[in-house]
């Protein structure tokens, strides 16, 4: 065996070795009571969760991109809102990592714009079929109008330097009326295919975290490029809701500062385009992410560090009293950055294919609810950047939400979240973990065992996880739900599961070899595997005084949800 290959070896074992759990279940877990008052009402339960986007819109509307779409749009009794790059990038519509185009914009050889709206269309058609929206971004920069368009077609693979993707799309424009011309004529053409109350859904924004090398031009370049492309917009559609600026995670001095220079600008600044003061600004967006390591051999999160990010955004947000209650679109919320670094070549994101990803999911979609509540901000939603790899080795590790058209167990976090709607609900905070101590310390101490509550006209929905940052697979927790409130004689108790036995396609997979070519039947098992089960048959329950009590375990990185309906 030569040296090369002997490394290989190591490396794939390795890899291997760290993507699964490490097994500890003769640890002995203590009961945990959570109670749950419906008579105590913490406000409505906004989708905040039906919000996804990726980085490469070609995806959108291949074989698996349709079939997740599919899939995304029929678990929400709400309009899913989708945010993808490139949509003014050019090139030939072929898709790859970290790239995508559309050619929407060309010029002929006297320097004339050439509009051509053939691939949006195609990707926005494929959003609009399914009863869902664009967050429609502008951006990025055509090669025509780059100021610096070579190298402009990037070809970064898994193993590459990250910094190789940012090529000639990234400078800013050499004609700041004739980008803004491309923003108007895409808004004028949107209302004339899909209807101006239609695009009055819409959310528009200007380019993707500009504070960090996707932007290569100053911060008031971004800011100029802003106030143009916002005039562009409101020209078109005046009703159109224009928003940013999609920073990187604001507890980052780098990105705070670039963050209120932005706001500073909308509340008091001089418009480039009109020269009067302030600037159009219908909501306001930045990015959120955790950072995973390998300790100790195995993968540890930090929600913490997500938490600290959002909530260093809405300090900024609310710190303007003219912005404060604008709604806030966390543009990226995710476990860590990158969403095509595969697991292969990074061991820390082994969490990806099985329930550490949808345990992390549950813990942390609740507790951004309570960071606004303390705030006092708006937020509408916060998008989970994480889509699907065409054409991709089975579980290779990408953050997606399926492989191969297969559901991984996150997934199913998400059709959880779509049976729950109505008005929060009081869960008392008498547990390990309350939002400020989890934003302090993350979760390596005792474990996360908590839940989120919804009630409505007919129903009650609790989703309960049992989450820890350290990968490990521990005895499952007996845990007793007390719920109160509950005004009727007797209840339906519906019980949905994940964890390594159920609604776990990566599980199944590994229990048939871990199969790269699976059979037509090993992949409709997959299928099968991979949509959201039932724990136990649905069970009617006497409720005496208004309350019932509920007792199940939950293994550790598992995830319930209790459907109550009367």
């Amino acid at each position: 065996m030569t040296i090369k290959n002997t490394l290989r070896y190591i490396l794939l074992t390795f890899v291997i070795f760290i993507s699964q759990p490490v097994n500890a279940q003769n640890e002995a877990q203590k009961p945990v009571t959570i109670e749950v008052n419906l008579n105590v009402g913490k406000g409505p339960a906004k989708p905040i969760w039906a919000w996804f986007g990726y980085d490469e819109p070609n995806y959108t509307y291949m074989k698996d991109g349709q079939k997740l779409l599919t899939e995304i749009s029929q678990l929400s009794k709400v309009p899913v809102y989708v945010r993808a790059h490139s949509m003014f990038v050019t090139g030939d519509g072929v898709a790859a990592l970290k790239w995508g185009s559309t050619n929407v914009y060309t010029e002929d050889k006297k320097g004339n714009p050439v509009y051509d709206w053939k691939i949006v269309d195609k990707i926005f058609d494929t959003y609009i079929e399914r009863g869902m929206k664009p967050i429609a971004q502008i951006g990025f920069m055509p090669e025509a109008l780059s100021s610096k368009p070579q190298p402009y077609r990037h070809f970064w693979k898994p193993g590459d330097n990250y910094n190789d993707i940012y090529t000639g799309w990234a400078y800013p424009p050499n004609n700041y009326e004739k980008f803004a011309e491309l923003v108007f004529q895409w808004v004028k053409h949107s209302i004339e295919r899909y209807g101006k109350a239609e695009v009055e859904t819409w959310y528009w924004e200007l380019w993707n975290e500009p504070n960090i090398s996707y932007w290569k031009g100053t911060t008031e370049e971004y800011i100029k490029l802003y106030d143009y492309s916002a005039d562009a917009v409101k020209r078109a559609l005046p009703t159109a809701k224009i928003g940013g600026p999609e920073v990187t995670g604001p507890n980052w001095d780098v990105s705070a500062k670039f963050f209120r220079t932005f706001l500073d600008h909308v509340v008091s600044g001089k418009n480039y385009v009109t020269g009067k003061t302030g600037s159009p600004l219908d909501f306001i967006t930045f990015h959120a992410k955790g950072n995973p390591k390998v300790v100790d051999g195995i993968v540890r999160m930090d929600m913490g560090t997500q938490l600290r990010d959002i909530d260093k955004g809405f300090e900024i947000v609310a710190s303007y009293p003219s912005l404060k209650n604008l709604p806030i679109i966390i543009g990226e919320s995710d476990p860590e950055g990158c969403a095509a670094c595969s697991e292969d070549l990074h061991p820390q994101n082994a969490y990806r294919n099985g329930t550490m990803y949808s345990s992390y999911t549950a813990a942390s979609f609740a507790r951004k609810h309570e960071l606004a509540d303390a705030r006092g901000v708006n937020l509408l939603g916060a998008v989970t950047w994480a889509f699907e790899f065409e054409d991709q080795p089975w579980f290779r590790g990408f953050r997606d939400l399926a492989t191969n058209g297969v559901d991984k167990p996150v997934l199913n976090v998400f059709r959880m979240f779509g049976m729950m709607d109505g008005n929060r609900v009081e869960v008392k905070q008498n547990l390990a973990y309350n939002f400020e101590k989890l934003k302090k310390e993350s979760v390596r101490g005792e474990r996360d065992i908590n839940a989120f509550a919804t009630k409505n006209d007919r129903e009650a929905a609790i989703m309960v996880w049992n989450y820890h940052d350290d990968n490990k697979i521990v005895a499952a927790s007996p845990v007793t739900i007390q719920l109160d409130g509950v005004k009727a004689k007797r209840v339906q108790v519906q019980h949905y599961r994940i964890d390594q036995e159920h609604s776990n396609a990566y599980e199944v997979w590994k229990k048939m070899g871990s199969p790269q070519k699976p059979t037509a039947e090993q992949i409709a098992t997959l299928e099968s595997a991979g949509q959201l089960q039932t724990l136990t048959s649905p069970q009617w329950v006497n409720v005496e005084h208004e309350k019932i009590k509920l007792n199940f375990d939950l293994p550790a990185q598992g995830v319930s949800l209790l459907k109550i309906i009367w």
